[in-house]
């Protein structure tokens, strides 16, 4: 449903740039204008950009094979960032580099009339496909702010088209005001001025658009909403008189905009039948994705809670010798992320506990491997 809804509006604002494109152009060459120029180049940006979308959203669509065990949805994330970096370097820098350039070598605009104009078609067309693009993004961000969620949001396709879109319709007001600067008041300069400010708007867009795709692509944690409910799911099979006796630790990660893969450790209670803990686990399977159904891989590993400590201490040791940070850093962030996968939504009593249990262990490797040895 979400990937049917982005590529409806990566449609709409294809078609209208398009055609936007060619007015401009048009209307550029018969009158001057460096501002009308501008936008239309930024216009064909947009409609090469919403192509690469198109592209990218096939191509996530590709289903698992030996070479790629998890799919091909985080290519929906290197095309969104390939569009950022193009809307920078094409749209933003050329539309500087004509303003400078008027700015320099001012001239008068001729014909303002085709420019007023286009620039009223141009805002109507615009109007609708951002019209259509917000209205699929209000229909996802559950009640959250505007900002909040263009931040929270996990497809790309749909928030790089929204934000294009508004970027579009404050170029095209800039353009207006630039030009009926020039043309009422005399001051040729200030069309190319409207030039310079439609690039520094597409930059502020390509900069925001490359910060939160590239979030994406390194791995983004599923929402809130959807962290909780996951974990709930599994608390429900918690107990002493229930399969699991602790959960250690629940991370996701989102592959693609509609496809989470979850991790959880559990510590399973002790003596307990194979094929209760086959039961529990698809139970737990089978409640998750009907719940969340963008969840399409469920990891659970059985791990006892001393193991488990022992295990993140490993892995935080490893990270600060590949990365040269201070190991309590690396441990620090390892805990928080624990704590807010897990720990922030349980009782307080669990998440003492929990924090308890990752903090106790020892610090160093040898003094780890000394317990382990100990205890066995």
């Amino acid at each position: 449903m979400a990937a049917a809804g982005s590529t409806g509006v990566v449609l709409v604002a294809l078609g209208a740039n398009l055609g936007i494109a060619v007015a401009k152009f048009t209307a550029a060459a018969w009158t001057g204008s460096s501002a009308m120029f501008s936008e239309a180049i930024h216009s064909l940006v947009d409609s090469s950009n919403q192509g690469l979308m198109l592209f990218g959203i096939k191509r996530s669509a590709r289903p698992a094979d030996e070479k790629h065990p998890f799919g091909y949805s985080k290519e929906l994330y290197f095309w969104s960032f390939v569009v950022a970096i193009v809307l920078f370097s094409l749209g933003a820098g050329f539309a500087i580099y004509e303003g400078i350039h008027k700015v320099m070598d001012p001239h008068k605009i001729e014909h303002v009339n085709i420019i007023y104009a286009v620039l009223g078609v141009a805002i109507l067309l615009e109007g609708y496909a951002t019209y259509k693009a917000y209205k699929e993004f209000n229909r996802r961000r559950r009640g959250r702010g505007f900002l909040t969620a263009l931040r929270q949001s996990k497809d790309p396709a749909l928030f790089a088209i929204l934000l294009e879109d508004f970027g579009a319709i404050l170029g095209l007001i800039v353009a207006g005001i630039g030009v009926t600067v020039a043309d009422q008041m005399g001051i040729a300069e200030a069309d190319g001025i409207a030039s310079i400010v439609i690039g520094i708007i597409l930059a502020c867009i390509a900069v925001f658009m490359a910060i939160e795709i590239k979030a994406l692509i390194v791995g983004e944690a599923a929402d809130v909403a959807t962290q909780r409910g996951i974990f709930e799911i599994v608390a429900a099979e918690r107990g002493e008189d229930r399969p699991i006796l602790a959960i250690n630790e629940i991370r996701t990660m989102h592959l693609g905009p509609t496809d989470i893969l979850v991790a959880a450790s559990v510590d399973f209670r002790d003596g307990l039948a194979s094929e209760e803990v086959e039961a529990t686990t698809e139970r737990l399977e089978t409640q998750i994705k009907a719940r969340f159904p963008d969840v399409r891989r469920l990891f659970l590993e059985a791990q006892s809670v001393d193991a488990h400590a022992a295990a993140l201490a490993d892995e935080a040791d490893h990270e600060a010798e590949r990365s040269g940070a201070d190991p309590k850093d690396v441990k620090a962030g390892l805990e928080e992320a624990i704590e807010s996968g897990v720990g922030s939504k349980m009782s307080p009593g669990d998440a003492q506990k929990q924090t308890t249990l990752v903090t106790a262990r020892p610090k160093s490797r040898k003094g780890r491997k000394r317990a382990r040895r100990n205890k066995g």
